[in-house]
């Protein structure tokens, strides 16, 4: 059901996703989605839930820039993926007219914000940010910068490039390693 639902928005070229057209495309009853799901963006995000955490690593190579930059890379391209797209799309617009769903989203964006904020805990762990370095503050302006002016505005790409320039900005040209001889 959730490779149905996350397929249904790209297919439906644009017409508004129902809980009906989900178990139409899984082959399953209407009431087989409701006995697992609430509503059609409980699905939606279930399957994206389960998507970003099969293409968006949680990667820990020892090194903070490396990490940092390999889970970016990997939300911007797993975001600009079909199916993805459209269904991260249409669960952003749904989220804007149900207050249930709205709570869903920031749940699942609490969730991939607990998985940048876990690398930067460890890269501070072993010295390659400073005690008091803001990791909220950090993870904001990654999914800042993601959510807010490059997937929902599309103002400009999200590509590896930007993924390169985004760490290295929110890192300050921090080594790449602990400068304390670890």
């Amino acid at each position: 059901m959730l490779d149905a639902a996350l397929r249904l928005p790209a297919d439906s070229e644009g017409a508004p996703v129902t809980v009906d057209a989900i178990a139409r495309a899984a082959g399953v009853g209407k009431q087989t989605v409701y006995r697992w799901w609430p509503s059609k963006g409980a699905v939606l995000l279930d399957a994206l839930t389960d998507r970003a955490g099969q293409d968006v690593p949680d990667p820990d190579t020892g090194s903070l820039r490396e990490d940092v930059r390999s889970l970016v890379a990997a939300t911007f391209a797993a975001a600009q993926s079909t199916p993805t797209t459209p269904a991260l799309q249409a669960l952003v617009r749904e989220a804007a007219r149900d207050s249930h769903l709205a709570d869903l989203m920031r749940a699942f964006t609490a969730a991939r914000r607990t998985a940048l904020r876990e690398i930067l805990a460890r890269g501070r762990q072993r010295g390659e940010l400073p005690d008091h370095a803001d990791l909220d503050l950090i993870t904001d302006q990654i999914y800042g910068l993601f959510w807010g002016y490059r997937f929902l505005l599309g103002h400009a790409p999200l590509d590896p490039e930007t993924a390169d320039r985004l760490t290295d900005s929110v890192l300050q040209g921090r080594p790449n390693r602990p400068t304390d001889g670890r």
